[in-house]
C-alpha cells in the first residue's frame, strides 16, 4: 500500500510537469510568432545566434570529457545506477540552458520589433522568452527526479537503491552547473568589460555601438552567461532541493513513510500550476513593467500556497514521526510557507539594495561625482550591508522550520522556495532579452523611440536579474543545510553509530578553516579569468581600431568574429581549473589520514557560511554599481559624458564579473562540495 501511494503522488506531479512543458511550447510558438523585423535586424539577431549556438557546441565538447571520466570513476568506485543518474542530471541541465537560451536569441530581435509598436508589446515578447527557461526549469527538473527514480524503482525494487541513484543525479546537474555558470560567466563579463573599456570609456562610443568590435560578443554574451548559465544554476538548485527533500524523508521518516517521500514531488508539481498563472498574469496585466513582473511572482506564491493548503491536510491527516519528533499537516504547512515568504524577502531586500528607485543606489551614484575610488569603496561598502538581512531572514527560517518539523521542516521550506523557480527564473531571463533588444535596435539603426523603450525595460531587466541571483543564493544557502544534514544521516546511517561535530575537535576546525577557505579561492580564480580574457579583448579592440581607422568613421565594418572567437577560447580554457576546485578539496580532505569524515564534515559547513556572505555581497554589489551607471545615463548627476558618469563605468566594469561571473557560480559550488561529500561515504569512508 505504501509503495503504491509514493507511485501514485510521484506520477501526479509529473503529469503536473508535464503540463508545465506544454505551457512552454505554447509560449515557443507564441514568441516564434511575433514579427522579427527588417532584414538588418534579422541579420544581427542570426549573428547572435551563431556566436551563442558555436560558444555552447564548443562547451559541451569540452565539459564532455571531463563527465565522461566522472561517469566511469562513479560507475567504477560506487556503482553503475548511481553513474547514469549523473549522466541524466547533466543532460537535463544542460537542456534547460540550451533550449531556454536558443528561444532567448530568438526573442531578442523580436522584442526591438515590437519596441517600434510599444512598450506592453515589447514587454510581452521579453517575458515570455524569459518564461521559456522558467517553465522548462521546473518541468525537466521534475521530470528527471521524479521518472528516474520510478524507473530505478522499477528494476532494483529496492527504495534505498533509488534515493541512492538520485544523488548521482544531483551531482550531475551541480557540476555541469559550474561550468555553465563560470563558462557563460567569463564568457559574457570579458567581452562586456573589454567593449566597454576601449568603446565607452578610450573612445567615448554609446552602449551596443556597431563600430565597436566587441559589441557582437557582449551580445552573445549575455545570452550564454545570463540565460544559459543561470538555467543550469537554478535547475540544478530545483533538482538537489527536490532531492535533498526526498533523502532527508527517507532518512528521518519513520518507516520511510510514503507521505515523506512524496511530499516534495506535490509541493514542486502544485507549483508549476501557480508559474503558468503568475505568467498569465503578467501577459494579461496592463500595468508598468516592475509591477507586472512582481506581480507575477505575488500571484504565484499565492496560488501555490492556497492549492498547498488542502493538498497537505489531505497528505498528512495524522502526525508523522520525523527522528522521534510528532509532525502535523499543520507544522508542515508552516514550513511551506516560511519558504514562499523567504522567497519575497530575498526578492525585496535584493530590490531594494540594487533598484535605481531605493536609497542604497542613489547613494552610490552620488559618490560618482567625486571619482572613481569614491564610487568602488562604496559600492562594496554596499554589498557587505546587503549581506545582513538575507542571512538573518535564514537563519530565521531555519530555526522556525527545524522546531516545527526537524531536518525535515527545513527541507520542505526549500523545496517551496525553488518550487517558485518557474517565475524566478522568467524575470531573470527577462534581463538579457531586453538587453539584446536595445542593441539590436541601435545597430540596425532603428528610432531613437524604440532605444528609450528598450532601456526602460532593460532598467527593471538589470533589477530583476540582481533580485532572482539574491534569490538564487538565499536558496543555496538553505539548502545546503539540507544537504549537510543528509551527510551527518548518511554517515550515521553507513557506520552505524552517532556521529557529533565537536568544535573542540581539531579535525573539524581543520575542515572549517578549509571550507572556509574554498569561496576566496574559487571567486579568485573567476575574477582573474575575466580579467585575463578582458585584456585579450581590450588589444584586440585596440587593434583593429588602429590598423582599420575607417571604422571609427562607419567606412570601414569590424571584425566582430574575431573578439567572439577570443571570448570563447579564453572562457573554455579557463573556466575548468576553479570548476575542478570544489572536487579537488573534497575528495583531498576526504583522502588525507588523520582528517576523514569529521574533517570534511567541517570543510561543509565552513564553505556554506563564508560562501553565502561571498555570494550575496558580490552579486548585491555589482547590481548596485549596474544600475547606478543607469541611474546617471537617465540625466542625473550630469548625465552621460560626465565625470561621473565615466566613474559609474568605473565601477559597473568592477561589478561585471562579482555579479554575473564570481558571485553567482558560488551557489552551484556550495552544493557540488557537499553533494560529493555524500556521494563519497560509501567509497572512503569504511
Amino acid at each position: 500500500m505504501q509503495q503504491f501511494l509514493i507511485d501514485q503522488g510521484i506520477v501526479s506531479s509529473l503529469a503536473l510537469g508535464v503540463a508545465g512543458l506544454l505551457g512552454a511550447i505554447v509560449l515557443i510558438r507564441m514568441v516564434l510568432s511575433s514579427s522579427s523585423g527588417n532584414s538588418r535586424m534579422a541579420e544581427i539577431g542570426a549573428a547572435i545566434q551563431a556566436g551563442a549556438k558555436a560558444y555552447l557546441h564548443r562547451q559541451l565538447a569540452t565539459i564532455s570529457g571531463i563527465a565522461t571520466l566522472m561517469f566511469v570513476g562513479i560507475g567504477m568506485l560506487r556503482d553503475w545506477t548511481t553513474a547514469g543518474g549523473f549522466v541524466v542530471g547533466a543532460v537535463c541541465s544542460l537542456a534547460a540552458g540550451y533550449i531556454g537560451m536558443m528561444i532567448a536569441v530568438r526573442a531578442n530581435v523580436r522584442t526591438a520589433q515590437a519596441a517600434s509598436i510599444g512598450s506592453h508589446p515589447a514587454l510581452r515578447v521579453a517575458f515570455n522568452g524569459g518564461a521559456v527557461t522558467g517553465l522548462l526549469v521546473v518541468a525537466l527538473g521534475l521530470l528527471s527526479v521524479g521518472g528516474f527514480y520510478l524507473l530505478v524503482l522499477s528494476f532494483s525494487h529496492s527504495q534505498k537503491v533509488a534515493i541512492d541513484s538520485l544523488i548521482g543525479l544531483a551531482l550531475g546537474s551541480s557540476l555541469i552547473s559550474v561550468f555553465a555558470r563560470l563558462g557563460g560567466g567569463i564568457y559574457t563579463k570579458a567581452a562586456d568589460v573589454g567593449a566597454d573599456l576601449v568603446g565607452k570609456i578610450e573612445q567615448n562610443l554609446q552602449e551596443d555601438d556597431p563600430r565597436n568590435p566587441a559589441t557582437i560578443a557582449d551580445n552573445v554574451g549575455d545570452n550564454v552567461g545570463d540565460c544559459a548559465g543561470m538555467a543550469a544554476d537554478v535547475f540544478e538548485t530545483y533538482a538537489v532541493s527536490l532531492i535533498g527533500g526526498v533523502l532527508v524523508g527517507y532518512l528521518t521518516a519513520t518507516n520511510h513513510a510514503a507521505p515523506a517521500l512524496v511530499y516534495p514531488f506535490v509541493i514542486c508539481g502544485v507549483s508549476i500550476l501557480g508559474a503558468l498563472l503568475g505568467i498569465l498574469f503578467v501577459n494579461l496585466a496592463r500595468i508598468s513593467a516592475t509591477r507586472a513582473l512582481i506581480g507575477g511572482v505575488v500571484v504565484s506564491g499565492l496560488v501555490s500556497a492556497l492549492l498547498l493548503w488542502p493538498a497537505t491536510r489531505a497528505m498528512f491527516p495524522q502526525a508523522l514521526d520525523f527522528s522521534g519528533k510528532a509532525v502535523t499537516a499543520t507544522a508542515l504547512f508552516t514550513c511551506v510557507m516560511v519558504g514562499i515568504v523567504l522567497t519575497f524577502a530575498a526578492v525585496g531586500i535584493t530590490n531594494y539594495f540594487t533598484s535605481t528607485a531605493c536609497r542604497p543606489v542613489r547613494r552610490l551614484a552620488e559618490t560618482c561625482k567625486t571619482g572613481h575610488a569614491t564610487n568602488i569603496i562604496a559600492g562594496i561598502s554596499t554589498g557587505h550591508h546587503a549581506t545582513v538581512l538575507p542571512v538573518l531572514c535564514i537563519a530565521a527560517s531555519i530555526w522556525l522550520c527545524h522546531s516545527q518539523a526537524g531536518l525535515y521542516g527545513i527541507a520542505v521550506a526549500v523545496v517551496s522556495m525553488l518550487s517558485l523557480s518557474g517565475i524566478i527564473i522568467s524575470l531573470d531571463a527577462f534581463g538579457p532579452i531586453t538587453d539584446n533588444a536595445g542593441g539590436i535596435a541601435v545597430m540596425s539603426g532603428q528610432d531613437p523611440s524604440v532605444r528609450s523603450i528598450t532601456d526602460e525595460l532593460d532598467a527593471v531587466g538589470n533589477t530583476m536579474k540582481a533580485v532572482t541571483k539574491g534569490y538564487a543564493i538565499a536558496s543555496a544557502g538553505l539548502a545546503a543545510m539540507v544537504l549537510f544534514g543528509s551527510y551527518v544521516e548518511e554517515l550515521k546511517a553507513h557506520l552505524d553509530r552517532d556521529f557529533v561535530f565537536d568544535l573542540m575537535n581539531p579535525q573539524v576546525m581543520i575542515g572549517l578553516f578549509i571550507g572556509g577557505l574554498l569561496p576566496f579561492s574559487f571567486t579568485a580564480y573567476a575574477m582573474d579569468a575575466v580579467g585575463s580574457a578582458a585584456g585579450a579583448v581590450v588589444r584586440e579592440v585596440r587593434r583593429q581600431l588602429k590598423a582599420q581607422p575607417g571604422i571609427l568613421d562607419g567606412s570601414q565594418t569590424p571584425d566582430y568574429g574575431q573578439c567572439v572567437d577570443i571570448v570563447t577560447k579564453a572562457a573554455l580554457r579557463q573556466m575548468i581549473l576553479p570548476a575542478l576546485l570544489p572536487l579537488i578539496f573534497v575528495v583531498a580532505v576526504a583522502m588525507i589520514p588523520g582528517l576523514g569524515a569529521e574533517a570534511l564534515g567541517g570543510v561543509l559547513v565552513g564553505t556554506i557560511v563564508t560562501g553565502l556572505f561571498i555570494g550575496i555581497a558580490m552579486t548585491s554589489s555589482g547590481g548596485a554599481w549596474d544600475n547606478a551607471k543607469k541611474f546617471i545615463e537617465d540625466g542625473n548627476h550630469g548625465g552621460k559624458g560626465s565625470p561621473a558618469h565615466a566613474a559609474s563605468v568605473t565601477g559597473d566594469t568592477v561589478g561585471d564579473p562579482y555579479k554575473d561571473t564570481a558571485g553567482p557560480a558560488v551557489n552551484p559550488m556550495i552544493k557540488v562540495v557537499n553533494i560529493l561529500a555524500i556521494l563519497v561515504i560509501p567509497i572512503l569512508f569504511r
